[in-house]
């Protein structure tokens, strides 16, 4: 029997053997399904569906490379895109 042990903010680590036989991978979600089996209560853990996330850095390619983030900077490019009715 795989045991878990839950720490003071009650988050658990699961072994590797538990999330490979899962199909488990890091960011994923597992849902927790209460049943009764034979008069006792028992949880049932089931990796869930997710949605699909395409959108995820899809403006990467569109975006200017910026390295000043300095608050002059992010005013002027305020401006700029003002003056282009963005």
């Amino acid at each position: 029997m795989t045991t878990l042990t839950l720490t003071s903010k009650r988050q658990a680590t699961f072994p590797r053997e538990t999330c490979e036989s899962l199909g488990l991978k890091p960011g994923d979600v597992i849902g927790l399904e209460p049943r009764n089996e034979g008069g006792t209560q028992v949880w049932v853990l089931r990796p869930l569906p997710t949605r699909p996330r395409a959108w995820v850095g899809c403006l990467g390619p569109r975006a200017k490379k910026v390295t000043d983030h300095s608050l002059d900077a992010i005013r002027e490019s305020i401006a700029a895109g003002r003056k282009l009715g963005v």
